[in-house]
């Protein structure tokens, strides 16, 4: 598998250094630990979510869901079917962990995952997303060509090495979410320790931790150590002098996170990513004791393919094109929030898929006035005694959940009473304690008005004071 270079001269043009960079080959072993632990927290999610009864408040005991704006056909997910999809979700995990016909298993957590990430946003967590991404790399990456069942039974041959991009594509991936994380929080809410004193607020009552919880002094050292630690933890897991310090930093970062914001698998899923820094020497003494090191040369390049130098060249541009489309895709869209007029922590646009993560507190109210197609009121429908308390808590302060129940409702009424009518939204949001304010135009009427995911919505309010 490994192909020797033709020559020992350092690369020269743009193209030999792409290959020299991208196919040098390195040592499987952290790939292949990354691999089996990626798919044990992979099956954790699936079944835990059935064992915690997250599915049957998200999936089975609701009539509507709040899916990503564009998939509403994933509402038949609702039901008794969706434990059959976390259960699959489950084994595929194992699948992947295990190297048991693994481009198989992968395909079908991504499809699975896809399915039930896009198909409700009550519950939203950036970790679902990364997830995603990561599965989608996973797809490429030869990581079951070693410690798996593929090769055990002759799938596919063994290897002692992978190309560097395998490895190398999943810590851009980590550069990039973090240091978006740490520019979401440059914002004045964070920087004056307003956000994380109410996340605290409800956490004073927690042993040993829970009295440090109301000091001052603590909350800023959590709003800006947090800055620091998103901002450099990357650099300094890639930086040899600094990795282990910065390893030991992030059980502490994580943990932390984990028992105070209980924000599910997200703290696990980047200590896991850690063991891709480590060098081959240090995952190989703690995962294979007995396995010999891989002895290979730098000057080595590992292509795509060994069929034929055609072939190895047509797999390489499309290989390519995907990398770096996948990075700037990456780079693209956490900049969303900055063409939208106004603060995204208030009208969420462009706020999903750019790793703003636990970076405001909002409380609201909202209700519906339907109206006949002369402006006639007709009702006044309340969310909160019609959806689940989660699901209503949620829309009141998300403008495209709000748009979205419009839609619902325009349908019902619209159908009820063989006439176009007409739904307008009274809401009234609190964004990181201030007073409350409309934040949906009282005079727009939401049935009539369309979604956009690239423009901003005339009728979402600005707040007076941001």
């Amino acid at each position: 598998m490994v192909t020797p270079s033709a020559a020992a001269e350092q690369p020269s043009g743009v193209a030999e250094k792409i290959n020299a960079f991208l196919y040098r080959p390195v040592d499987i072993a952290p790939l292949a630990v990354f691999r089996i632990l990626m798919g044990i927290l992979a099956a954790a999610e699936g079944w835990g979510a059935i064992m915690t009864g997250w599915v049957r408040a998200n999936y089975v005991d609701v009539s509507y869901n709040f899916n990503f704006i564009g998939f509403e056909f994933l509402h038949v997910l609702i039901g008794p079917q969706a434990y059959a999809i976390y259960f699959l979700l489950g084994a595929a995990g194992l699948g992947i962990a295990f190297g048991y016909r693994y481009r198989l298993s992968v395909a079908v957590y991504t499809l699975l995952w896809a399915a039930v990430y896009f198909g409700q946003k009550t519950s939203y967590n950036n970790h679902y997303y990364l997830l995603l991404l990561m599965c989608i790399l996973l797809l490429i990456v030869p990581a079951h060509r070693a410690v798996s069942l593929d090769v055990r039974n002759g799938r596919v041959a063994p290897a002692q090495a992978v190309p560097y991009w395998s490895k190398w594509i999943f810590k851009i991936l980590l550069l990039i979410v973090y240091t978006y994380a740490a520019i979401a929080k440059l914002y004045p809410d964070w920087l004056s320790g307003k956000a994380v004193e109410i996340f605290l607020s409800s956490r004073t009552h927690y042993p040993i931790i829970g009295p440090l919880c109301g000091e001052r002094w603590f909350i800023m050292l959590i709003s800006y150590g947090g800055i620091v630690f998103d901002f450099l933890v990357v650099p300094a897991l890639w930086w040899r002098p600094t990795r282990g310090f910065a390893f030991v930093v992030s059980i502490g970062f994580h943990i932390f996170n984990s028992v105070v914001f209980h924000i599910g698998i997200f703290p696990y899923m980047m200590l896991i990513c850690t063991v891709l820094y480590f060098d081959q020497a240090v995952i190989r003494k703690l995962f294979f004791r007995r396995a010999p090191l891989w002895a290979g040369t730098p000057a080595g390049l590992l292509l795509p393919s060994r069929s034929g130098a055609e072939i190895d060249k047509t797999k390489k541009i499309f290989l390519e094109v995907f990398l770096f489309g996948f990075i700037a895709l990456m780079v693209l869209l956490p900049l969303r929030p900055f063409i939208y007029p106004g603060s995204p922590h208030w009208s969420e646009e462009g706020h999903r898929l750019s790793w703003h993560m636990m970076l405001r507190s909002k409380s609201g109210t909202v209700y519906y006035v339907i109206k006949d197609s002369e402006g006639v009121p007709l009702k006044a429908v309340h969310p909160a005694k019609e959806l689940p308390h989660k699901q209503a808590r949620s829309m009141a302060t998300r403008p495209d959940k709000i748009w979205q129940y419009a839609q619902k409702l325009g349908d019902e009424y619209s159908e009820l009473t063989s006439d176009t009518v007409q739904v307008y939204a009274r809401s009234k949001v609190s964004l990181n304690g201030r007073p409350f304010y409309p934040m949906i135009d009282p005079e727009a009427d939401l049935y009539a008005a369309e979604w956009s995911h690239i423009r901003p919505s005339p009728w979402i309010l600005p707040h007076p004071e941001l």
